[in-house]
Parts: C-alpha cells; structure tokens; sequence
C-alpha cells in the first residue's frame, strides 16, 4: 500500500535533486492540492492511502517543479493579501514582499485609487476589498492581462467598483486621484540573466523589465503624477533594492513632496513614497 508519506518522500528527494530549495514544502503544497487537502491538514493523513486519481495529477505536478515552474504557477493561483488571486503566464506572480506596498497605502484614507501595471490586478483589487467605500482604475499595456484582472473582480465581487483600461502607464488615464500605486517593471537588462528560473522563465518579461536601466517606468510616473494626482494626494510605488535614491529623486526633482522610503521585512528598500503640492 502506497500512503500519502511514501509519495511525499519520493517527491521531496525528487525535487532536491532537480535543485528546487525547498523542495518539501513545495512537495506538501502540491501533495495536499491533489488530495483536495489545506496544506495545514495534510499531516494528519499522511498514513492514509493514496487515492488512485491523485498520483498521476501529484506526479505531473512534482515534474512541472522539477523543470522550475513555481508552485503557484502550477496551481494556478495565490494568496495575497489573504486573498486568493488568479495567475495565468500573461501576468506577474505576486510576490509577499508586495505587500508592503498594500500597508503603506491603508495607512491614510483614500476614496479613489489608480494602479498603474496592475497585471492580474491584486493591488488595486485588495485596497479595494479592504476599503469598501472606495472606487479604482487599474490599467496595464497586456489586454491579457487585464482579462486575468477583470475575472479576479468577478471573483471578488470587486466589479462594480473596479474599472480596467488598457494603458501605457497615463496614455488614457483621465481625471485626478487621492492614491496612485504601482509596481512597475523595474529590473534592468544587464540583471536577467541572474534571475532565478522560476522567475526568468515563468514571469512575462515585460512585467519584470523595461529594459536598459531598469528606471524608464519610474521617470514616466514622476512625469505625469502631480496631473492626476488631486491636491495633497500620494503616489507609493514598489522599487527593486537598490533604486530607491534614484527614484526618490525623480520624485523630489518632478514637484513631489515628503518623499520618504519605507524597507521591507528583511530590511530592504521597497517603497518609495511621495504627495503631491
């Protein structure tokens, strides 16, 4: 008799050795999706058979994570925010760090919010959901991506105050706002090539660089912020580590006030935050 334990083993080993750095706990995910399992309860069935439709699902799983298809990926969604949002190849996997983003902008009141790339649409959908009262505007240049954003409404019961337009950062955007949001791409060209493979080869490229230095997204906000920003309102964008200086000036140089940075948890730069006059 082949239990739950015995699969969990084979795949655990599998995975080390195709590299994967966590390759139980990736193991557990997978295991406890194909049983229809929470990730939390699997233990206390790990000594039960394994049903016979759930080897070949959980083997096809452990092989897509041995070719270095992130977890998520392969489910086909993630939890942000506590919330769990579709993921499709035509938009970025929201990362926790993210999140970050999310805290700093609840942090004051808001009634509208403008989040510009907003790929499967977890930023402006969670402040969203976590304001009731409030009403936003996401926009990404990928019509297929704003179609993943439009079905993560729809789940959310997010569409009558959630609008969705394909934009080139402000290309079409029209009126003013109390909050605007974004994490663009920002990785430069000559970092690619050591990105991770579930990163490299899963992310869309065009959600994770501009190309050359990584920056062109953050001087086309800092252009067009202060016109659709209303009075004293605020922009927060997500950065990698090593831009904040960068884009803080972009920020203070375009009319911007009170830029400030704020880290993440493992005390890296991650936001940079500015109002307008």
């Amino acid at each position: 008799m082949t239990t739950l334990a015995d699969l969990l083993r084979v795949a655990a080993v599998q995975l080390r050795g195709a590299g994967v750095a966590d390759g139980m706990r990736d193991a557990r995910i997978l295991l406890a999706h194909a049983v229809g399992l929470a990730p939390d309860r699997l233990t206390l069935h790990m000594h039960d058979p394994a049903p016979d439709p759930v080897l070949p699902l959980f083997q096809d799983h452990i092989q897509r994570r041995a070719m270095r298809e992130p977890v998520w990926r392969i489910l086909g969604q993630r939890s942000f925010y506590g919330r769990s949002f579709q993921i499709t190849p035509d938009v970025l996997d929201p990362r926790p760090e993210t999140e970050i983003l999310i805290a700093a902008a609840l942090a004051q009141p808001f009634s509208n919010v403008l989040d510009l790339g907003t790929g499967s649409g977890c930023i402006v959908l969670t402040l969203l959901a976590e304001r009731p009262c409030a009403r936003g505007l996401g926009t990404d240049l990928s019509r297929a991506a704003l179609d993943v954003a439009q079905g993560n409404a729809m789940a959310l019961g997010l569409t009558d105050r959630a609008q969705l337009l394909q934009s080139d950062w402000f290309g079409h955007v029209e009126g003013n706002f109390d909050l605007i949001v974004a994490n663009p791409p920002y990785i430069a060209a000559s970092e690619m090539p050591d990105l991770s493979p579930e990163v490299l080869n899963w992310d869309p490229h065009l959600a994770l660089s501009p190309g050359g230095d990584g920056l062109a997204p953050y001087r086309a906000i800092a252009t067009g912020a202060c016109a659709h920003l209303r009075p004293k309102g605020r922009l927060i964008v997500e950065i990698g580590p090593t831009q904040a200086q960068s884009v803080g000036q972009m920020f203070d140089q375009s009319g911007l006030l009170d830029v400030s940075i704020g880290k993440d948890l493992d005390g890296r730069d991650r936001i940079v935050s500015a109002r307008a006059p």
